[in-house]
């Protein structure tokens, strides 16, 4: 694995969960810049996508959060679909806030539920996952639907570079069993998903932790399926995508964890409106919101190391 975010590992499930005992808690920042709710002292022109300042007032406004929130959680995970809207500058705010947040220590996950076969998922890989990527993170979210061969390309760059990826299995949206749930065979799809993922996560074990650096997403607005999801796959990381603004709670984002030397672990749970947008925090100036976003970000790393810390009680 490249970068500074690494921790000296070169793996990626053995980085992260490292940096996850070392905190005591799994709160990953989900980077969203919803145009509409980005702070004033931010905010350039009309902030529309093709405004010529908006690319700029987005990357301040990330880097900004990252250098609020380094040293203090795992990881960011940028969404690529709030920079693609942008056009070109906004690929371009991508990779700089990236190359910020990896620089300032922070993993980076991509959430950009790709998914396709043959030489696609290979330019893929190579644009995000590869050696030599010229927009490298440390990991990336996958969509299986095209079946296990899409996967490929992304594991080999795993295996080869250090990097990581989650799958998408039961996701945190209210919309998500009308596929995900949908039985074959008495099973739901979304534990289908992850049974055939058994064999590459344990290929793909960190020789460290044994955690591997294939995950899956699990919604914690879903907590009751992560149990299932555990069992099908003992050592992948979660991604738990649902915790804060969808309502999901501490205790629910950690159902699927598993005991460890420093708690309850096995992945990353993820929070971004809530951080972000805090309500203190909005139409304020820059020391307001950067007062109500440390108050955000603390609250959520207590309620976390205490769900956390209460591994012994189950």
């Amino acid at each position: 694995m490249s970068g500074d975010a690494n921790g000296g590992s070169d793996h990626f499930g053995d980085a992260l969960i490292a940096r996850v005992r070392e905190l005591g808690h799994p709160l990953c920042v989900g980077l969203d810049p919803h145009l509409d709710r980005i702070p004033p002292p931010f905010r350039a022109g009309t902030m529309a996508p093709a405004a010529p300042a908006t690319a700029d007032a987005v990357e301040a406004f990330c880097r900004a959060v990252v250098d609020r929130v380094a040293g203090r959680v795992a990881a960011v995970k940028p969404q690529v679909a709030f920079f693609e809207q942008l056009g070109w500058p906004g690929m371009r705010a991508l990779e700089r806030v990236v190359a910020h947040a990896r620089g300032a220590g922070l993993l980076v996950v991509l959430d950009a539920k790709r998914g396709d076969i043959g030489s696609t998922a290979a330019g893929y890989a190579q644009a995000y996952l590869a050696a030599d990527a010229p927009l490298a993170v440390d990991a990336m979210t996958l969509n299986p639907y095209l079946g296990l061969e899409s996967l490929a390309p992304f594991a080999q760059a795993a295996q080869q570079c250090g990097r990581g990826f989650f799958v998408l299995a039961k996701t945190s949206n209210p919309g998500s069993g009308e596929l995900q749930d949908l039985e074959v065979g008495g099973v739901p799809i979304y534990e289908r998903v992850a049974a055939s993922l058994a064999p590459l996560a344990g290929r793909l074990a960190g020789p460290a932790t044994g955690w591997s650096s294939l995950g899956i997403v699990a919604g914690a607005t879903w907590p009751a399926q992560h149990e299932a999801l555990r069992a099908r796959l003992p050592r992948a990381l979660f991604l738990v995508p649902g915790y804060g603004a969808q309502g999901a709670s501490a205790d629910d984002a950690l159902r699927g964890f598993v005991s460890g030397p420093k708690g309850l672990e096995g992945g990353l749970v993820s929070s971004s409106r809530a951080l972000l947008f805090p309500p203190d925090g909005e139409g304020g100036d820059r020391a307001r919101w950067e007062a109500s976003l440390d108050e955000a970000l603390a609250r959520s790393t207590a309620e976390l190391a205490q769900a956390v810390a209460r591994s012994g009680a189950r």
